[in-house]
């Protein structure tokens, strides 16, 4: 489950902040972030965070926010998955609605080329390098078969014996759900291997691979393809940076006693 938390994290403050708005269910007066084309029948993860969330009213009612459950979750996962720890900054508060509309246009997709990840990164205050660091969280978890089909099927600047093994797993039309890791040389931990898998061309998703093919982020895979701390090292820095996405705090928003809907 840690690949699916801390990509709640990420999902969540690419929307209008880390407000948890990702976590409410719809209601009459909106529609909620959930069933937006890259949260539907892929984001996971919300039962953890209610055990969580009851958890913690039982021992401090009306303290912790569902946006810092999220945020020291996401840290939490990537420390149980053997990868960096940061500090995680906490006091933020939760939204009192969500936006499908923010949720369909922010998150960036699998399909985007280079200039288009660097846009929806600097979008957020992001430069290139922190692009590629943050990128990094998919040497952990799984993709669905519809979001790299058209790469394995279609793309030249994929390794062949990489391609076979995965068409066997994603048919060109059909089993758009079945599931192959982003990092197939260690997928359950988080380590720098995600960097060698795209200079060996077996990024997994059109997004990845496009971070080394002959563009302004080549250096970059390569510095953390050989420097696994200094991977670490940036891969926190923009975590926290991240975890600061215009948070609701003092009197805006509210802390919800149940994170699926407003107090």
């Amino acid at each position: 489950m840690g690949a699916s938390l801390l990509r709640l994290h990420f999902h969540d403050c690419f929307v209008n902040g880390c407000d948890a708005s990702i976590l409410l269910d719809d209601t009459s007066n909106f529609t909620g972030e959930k069933t937006a084309g890259p949260n539907a029948n892929s984001v996971r993860g919300f039962e953890v965070v209610d055990t969580i969330k009851s958890q913690l009213e039982a021992s401090c009612p009306g303290v912790v926010s569902c946006a810092d459950v999220l945020a020291v979750a996401a840290r939490d996962s990537v420390v149980a998955l053997r990868g960096p720890s940061w500090t995680v900054r906490l006091g933020r508060r939760d939204s009192t609605t969500a936006s499908l509309s923010a949720a369909n246009s922010n998150i960036p997709a699998p399909t985007l080329n280079l200039s288009g990840l660097i846009s929806a990164f600097s979008n957020k205050g992001f430069n290139a390098r922190e692009m590629v660091a943050l990128s990094g969280s998919h040497t952990i978890g799984q993709a669905r078969c519809t979001t790299f089909r058209t790469r394995i099927y279609n793309e030249a600047n994929i390794d062949a014996t990489f391609k076979t093994s995965l068409q066997a797993n994603c048919p060109s039309s059909g089993g758009d759900n079945t599931l192959s890791p982003l990092d197939t040389q260690t997928p359950t931990t988080f380590d720098n291997a995600y960097y060698t898998n795209l200079v060996n061309k077996k990024g997994l998703l059109h997004s990845d691979q496009q971070l080394f093919n002959g563009g302004s982020t080549d250096a970059v895979v390569n510095t953390y393809r050989t420097r696994s701390t200094t991977f670490f090292t940036d891969f926190a820095n923009a975590m926290v940076k991240m975890g600061n996405l215009s948070p609701l705090t003092g009197t805006s928003g509210q802390i919800r006693t149940n994170c699926r809907k407003t107090n």
